[in-house]
């Protein structure tokens, strides 16, 4: 019999814990659809302080949590916390720490402004997903990056974790939508998102060019198997990008009746 397709979503917002946005209901609808179809699925976020813990019921899983990351030659403690969403019957792991998402908010303060440690919060996140599936001792057929927050997932996957059983044959697929972030990460961020295994060459477009949204995604589709567009809106650059690079891309209106064409998707990176 063969083994169900194991899906890893990684997504920077999910309803009901954010509002309604088309990433945050993509990726509340994809996982119960996932479980639906008779696949196995684990849905990460990260815990912005503007969630509600009581109201959500978040609690910590203490067996997961305690490990230490270093970002700037400082230690930041990973903390997992976990949620369940009832009529669905399926369970959130949220990313949680003390210096990067206890602030009320996810990432912008009240005036609009960007929070400046944006980046920092991209690769703790990042690898706090990957340190918690490793710990679950789960292997993801298919990796589903959501929002810019995750972008460092394929390239930590493809290179830092290459080699690492769990994720040596998972396929990543980039979905990219209108969400963008207008103030470029610091020149130290590509110092910060090193780990062995990456290489100068690896962090292309970014080793040489401003840390735009852009270019961070561009990063994003150089180590990835797939791309969704979920508009025709998206940078164009981006597009090109993804044409340049082979790799297979589709454009799914977030207005469609959606999830069926996410999962042939998903199936047909899975086979390449």
């Amino acid at each position: 019999m063969k083994e169900a397709q194991k899906i890893l979503y990684v997504t920077q917002e999910m309803e009901p814990y954010l509002p309604e946005s088309p990433m945050a209901t993509l990726c509340r609808r994809m996982p119960q659809k996932t479980q639906e179809d008779g696949r196995e699925m684990r849905a990460f976020m990260p815990r912005f302080g503007c969630i509600n813990e009581r109201r959500n019921q978040l609690h910590e899983v203490i067996r997961l949590s305690g490990m230490n990351m270093i970002i700037d030659d400082t230690d930041h403690s990973l903390i997992i916390k976990v949620a369940s969403i009832q009529s669905a019957r399926m369970q959130v792991y949220f990313i949680d720490n003390e210096d990067y998402f206890k602030r009320k908010a996810t990432v912008k303060d009240a005036d609009g402004k960007e929070f400046e440690d944006n980046d920092e919060r991209t690769i703790f996140f990042s690898r706090g997903v990957i340190e918690t599936v490793r710990k679950l001792r789960w292997e993801p057929t298919v990796v589903s990056c959501n929002g810019w927050i995750s972008a460092l997932m394929p390239l930590y996957i493809k290179k830092a974790y290459a080699d690492d059983p769990q994720f040596m044959r998972s396929k990543i697929v980039t979905v990219i939508y209108e969400d963008d972030f207008k103030v470029s990460f610091p020149d130290k961020f590509r110092d910060f998102l090193m780990l062995d295994g990456i290489e100068k060459e690896d962090i292309q477009p970014i080793d040489k060019e401003e840390v735009t949204y852009v270019n961070l995604m561009k990063l994003a589709l150089r180590h990835s198997d797939g791309v969704v567009f979920t508009s025709t809106k998206i940078q164009k650059e981006l597009f090109d990008e993804a044409k340049k690079l082979k790799i297979p891309s589709v454009v799914i209106d977030k207005d469609s009746d959606y999830e069926q064409e996410y999962l042939d998707f998903y199936d047909l990176v899975a086979k390449q």
